[in-house]
């Protein structure tokens, strides 16, 4: 069965454009102006998101790509990035590399297990939905897939360069305290649910791990 794509472009000319050729290309296509209502009623495999600005109002919770416009710039970049896309195509794009993008982008999500546990926790990749012990925990963008990278090695620690570099995609670290503040946030969001966890073990000098020692 064909992938579904979700067309989300405020610009009806791009929108129809667009899934005239995707659908040419065998994908399953809609297409609307807002992802959040559309996202919620169809659950596509994929979204290609033509107003990165939308971010803003919604924060994705399946697998995205960002159109950027002809005068967006690495910081434009950047920014879709951290605030959950998974990937960003600038345009005017080559329609062949658009669609190479978005094979990259379903196989990644379909080579992963759909269900990832770890001691209490449990990860519904398909619907993003994290539960504690069953109950459920509601997390940001972020501090999901810092959980998903914790989560893949939970007695493991992971050092902060590592988690910087695999979940936001840092390339020269600097002074940041992202992490740690994205950390800390998880870390409370768990123990909402029960008091004396030890999720988000914080290994000092050195990273985090999920399970505690």
């Amino acid at each position: 069965m064909s992938a579904a794509l979700l067309i989300a472009d405020p610009e009806a000319a791009a929108r129809g454009h667009l899934e005239e050729q995707l659908a040419g290309a065998g994908f399953q296509v809609h297409a609307g102006a807002e992802p959040l209502p559309l996202v919620e009623a169809l659950r596509p495999d994929l979204v290609l998101l033509g107003d990165e600005s939308a971010l803003e109002r919604w924060t994705p919770t399946v697998p995205t790509i960002v159109l950027g416009g002809p005068e967006a710039d690495a910081f434009d970049r950047v920014r879709a990035l951290r605030q959950g896309c998974d990937d960003y195509v600038g345009r005017p794009f080559v329609y062949e590399e658009l669609v190479e993008r978005i094979n990259a982008v379903l196989r990644r999500v379909v080579s992963a297990p759909e269900l990832v546990e770890a001691g209490p926790v449990r990860i519904d990749r398909r619907t993003r939905r994290v539960t504690l012990d069953g109950e459920r925990v509601l997390v940001a963008q972020k501090e999901y897939e810092l959980l998903l990278a914790l989560a893949s090695d939970p007695e493991r620690v992971f050092t902060k360069e590592e988690l910087l570099r695999s979940v936001w995609g840092y390339r020269s670290l600097g002074k940041t305290r992202t992490l740690d503040s994205h950390a800390s946030r998880l870390r409370r969001r768990f123990r909402a649910v029960d008091p004396d966890t030890g999720l988000v073990d914080n290994v000092w000098g050195v990273g985090y791990r999920l399970l505690p020692d």
